[in-house]
């Protein structure tokens, strides 16, 4: 330890050109030297989540999940606020689509229910549920996937995809009710805590840059392609989760 402490007193006097030659390695830019162009502001360019610019961000990676995961969206199907998605992604696989919503104002809305306590819906009903961007709106999320994994068919598969990093638009419809940004691993253990671990996956999407142009509202057509497809663990936009109800049809117990 005292070798140690000897040796980084030694280099102290030598650190700020070590960091220097670093950065100039990785071709980074100096302290003060950073170029903010269009983003060297206090407010972002878009409050609606780049809709008004094209497809935003998150939704980008949502539609790239829920394009693979066509086949399980087939049979009888649920999705929240429209089913834009469902008809998109199931087209003929699809027998019949409900969709829910917790308010019957809602022209769409052929259920209208909160999921974190929705016992007016019946058990095993559903072959596919589609949940995007929804469970941070809900206060209560393991009550809702409890209802969610009760609602599925045995043999059912539930798509879920969760905000990480993301504006919160407080002034929106949304406002009032968004408690919760999710990690990979708070996706898991929710999800894992129903549905058997072999019969659930996991993914992160997104990056530095994603983040930071989703933040600023700007629209993946902002962005190239090789920068959206780019993934880092560190700068969750979304995450996405497939879970497969067991043939059985009861809770995965721990």
């Amino acid at each position: 330890m005292m070798l140690r402490g000897l040796w980084k007193s030694l280099l102290r006097p030598f650190r700020p050109g070590i960091e220097a030659a670093r950065r100039g390695v990785l071709g980074l830019p100096a302290v003060g030297q950073v170029d903010f162009g269009d983003l060297r502001r206090l407010a972002p360019i878009s409050r609606k989540f780049g809709v008004d610019r094209g497809l935003p961000v998150d939704r980008f990676y949502v539609e790239r999940f829920l394009d693979t995961q066509r086949d399980a969206i087939r049979g009888q199907v649920l999705e929240i606020g429209e089913d834009t998605y469902t008809r998109r992604f199931g087209g003929s696989r699809v027998t019949a689509s409900d969709v829910l919503h917790v308010s019957a104002d809602n022209p769409a809305a052929t259920i209208v229910a909160d999921l974190a306590d929705a016992p007016q819906i019946p058990d095993a009903r559903f072959d596919a549920i589609i949940l995007t961007q929804t469970l941070q709106l809900i206060f209560d999320p393991p009550a809702a996937i409890r209802t969610l994994h009760r609602i599925l068919k045995p043999g059912g598969t539930l798509l879920v995809t969760v905000p990480g990093i993301s504006p919160v638009a407080t002034d929106s419809v949304w406002g009032p009710t968004w408690h919760w940004s999710f990690t990979e691993n708070s996706i898991r253990r929710l999800v894992g805590a129903r549905f058997e671990p072999p019969d659930c996956h996991f993914q992160t999407h997104g990056n530095v840059l994603a983040a930071v142009a989703f933040l600023e509202g700007l629209a993946a057509e902002d962005l190239r392609p090789e920068e959206l497809a780019s993934v880092d663990l560190d700068y969750p936009v979304i995450i996405t989760a497939s879970a497969r109800k067991s043939e059985a049809g009861v809770p995965w117990v721990r």
